[in-house]
């Protein structure tokens, strides 16, 4: 047989094979959401409605593969361990919900759904990974802001930036940590917009 076809056949079979084995299966993780949004019954909300635009982050935080870093700046995506959403899209929820459902606005609206508000709040993700090291974090930090509509001007702003401790060495342990750091974060929100509202009285009549 020429030498040449030896090779091809070769190399044919050994693709087959690999066809034929089990390819390895994915793990998908999602962050814990609200599953009810029925607003709180507070008979004085804020009289605003809040529009949610959606974060800004980077190509890495607009996929859906885990992130990893090391010493320095090495980051590297888990092949088989992924989110069921892009982080940027699952933290938008995340904080979504947790406004509506506090019941403390008047009207809490994505800017997906062509409404108008009151108020903007944007901002930018700029951390959502494992960092390893000495300890094992999962980091998570974002940049908010908040834009009256009307003027254009930004009114409240809030950086947050925390390393949460990983109980454990595998990828669930790391999603776990950053749930947790997502809850915090949702809850430094709401408290951080309830504390600006609250010393910063809009009247109904402006509205």
């Amino acid at each position: 047989m020429n030498p040449m076809a030896t090779v091809w056949l070769f190399a044919l079979c050994a693709g087959i094979l690999a066809g034929c084995g089990a390819a390895r299966p994915s793990k998908y993780y999602q962050l814990t959401v609200l599953g009810d949004m029925t607003p709180v019954a507070d008979p004085n909300p804020y009289p605003v409605t809040l529009l949610l635009g959606s974060l800004t982050s980077s190509h890495l935080y607009r996929e859906d593969r885990i992130v990893y870093s090391s010493s320095g700046q090495n980051m590297g995506t888990y092949e088989y361990q992924r989110w069921v959403a892009p982080p940027t899209e699952m933290l938008d929820e995340v904080l979504f919900r947790e406004l509506r459902a506090s019941g403390r606005y008047r009207v809490v609206n994505s800017m997906r759904s062509n409404a108008r508000g009151d108020y903007l709040l944007h901002g930018r993700l700029y951390d959502f990974k494992e960092v390893s090291g000495n300890l094992l974090m999962a980091r998570v930090a974002v940049e908010l802001e908040l834009k009256d509509t009307k003027t254009g001007a930004t009114v409240w702003t809030h950086y947050y930036a925390h390393d949460e401790p990983v109980s454990g060495k595998d990828v669930s342990a790391v999603v776990a940590a950053l749930d947790r750091n997502v809850q915090r974060l949702a809850g430094e929100l709401k408290a951080g917009l309830e504390q600006f509202f609250s010393t910063h009285p809009v009247s109904s009549a402006a509205q």
